[in-house]
């Protein structure tokens, strides 16, 4: 599956190989093929060095896919024969979102660290569920933030603001329109109890991007909204949704996401980020520069010295997935720390369970 700019639930971005172990050193298995987004986070690892060995899914076509993607990867005819598996490692997982707390805790269970698509629960119990689990196994519960995690120019924009380009930041404003596509999608996807809503859905990611470029340790969801304006052949689904948050450090965050995305955009979603610094602020355009050019990954950078346009599609790489691989065998915490994840895990579901409904 090549990275699909017209299908958000297929983008899978392929990167350049930069393997941080040697082959064999990484085994992992890919389990609950039901989102796309289970091929970057594969592709992510492989291309770092991690030997993808074994795939299990009770759907025989998506598991015949998967391994024309993946060739030489093992099926195997149950979960329990993947976490029987003594050399593997971790586990990677794109489950019904509602099914992803329960999947992590077996994997755990099992001995192995576990990677998961966002959002990373739909409940807060699952999340208390996952966060003693940690506790009592020792092993990792990541997320696959792809919006930041493997997006170049949003990577590029986190060593930026490290090395002090704007100055502190104060304020994070993350915009995240995404087709709907209602011919493809399974149906699983219209119900509220599957994928928890969509502050808890796609919000995931901009409250993860949040906290990271503002390097907030804690946040309070001051303020949220969903509403269902187009979409009213399925009722519980939420197409819009929108979030202010405030950090323990004074930073300052607003998301609007939404299912509206026109079918004349060239990508699946116009995915943006303005981050505000008290000496320069940061631009992020990440999928495409709207009526300009359809490439991804542009970053444009105000400062004291000028404004700049960066373009760091093939120039950046992804980092996190090597770093996982190094957290995983030596249990450093350099990819994202736990408490991170959760976190941003913590702050969707709150600000999912607030919200009002406009009707």
């Amino acid at each position: 599956m090549a990275h699909q700019k017209s299908d958000g639930m297929n983008y899978a971005p392929e990167g350049k190989a930069a393997p941080v172990v040697k082959k064999g050193e990484f085994p992992f298995a890919a389990v609950a093929l039901d989102h796309g987004h289970i091929y970057g986070q594969c592709r992510g690892l492989s291309e770092a060095g991690g030997e993808l060995k074994y795939v299990y899914d009770p759907d025989p076509a998506k598991v015949e896919k998967f391994c024309a993607t993946f060739p030489g990867v093992e099926p195997l005819p149950s979960l329990e024969a993947v976490l029987e598996k003594p050399e593997i490692l971790l586990v990677a997982g794109a489950a019904v979102p509602s099914e992803r707390g329960p999947l992590g805790l077996r994997v755990m269970d099992a001995g192995k660290d576990y990677f998961t698509d966002k959002t990373p629960f739909t409940t807060l119990a699952q999340l208390a569920a996952a966060r003693e689990k940690v506790k009592a196994t020792g092993k990792k519960y990541m997320v696959y933030f792809s919006e930041r995690l493997h997006v170049e120019c949003a990577v590029r924009a986190g060593q930026l603001i490290e090395q002090g380009a704007i100055g502190r930041v104060v304020q994070v404003t993350g915009l995240g329109p995404h087709r709907s596509s209602p011919a493809s999608r399974p149906p699983w996807f219209w119900s509220q109890e599957k994928t928890g809503g969509i502050l808890a859905d796609i919000g995931s990611h901009h409250f993860e991007q949040f906290l990271y470029w503002s390097g907030a340790k804690s946040a309070k969801v001051l303020h949220a909204q969903v509403a269902n304006y187009h979409h009213k052949q399925y009722p519980e689904f939420e197409d819009w949704g929108e979030a202010n948050l405030i950090a323990d450090n004074g930073s300052t965050n607003y998301i609007r996401i939404d299912w509206l995305n026109p079918a004349g955009l060239s990508t699946w979603g116009d995915g943006r980020a303005f981050i505000l610094g008290t000496e320069g602020y940061i631009e992020l355009r990440k999928y495409v520069d709207v009526a300009r050019e359809q490439t991804s990954d542009h970053l444009y950078l105000v400062d004291g010295k000028g404004e700049h346009h960066i373009r760091c599609h093939g120039e950046v790489g992804y980092p996190f997935f090597g770093q996982l691989i190094l957290d995983c065998l030596n249990r450093t915490e350099n990819a994202m720390t736990q408490e991170h994840a959760f976190l941003a895990a913590d702050l969707c579901l709150q600000a999912q369970v607030m919200a009002t409904r406009i009707e």
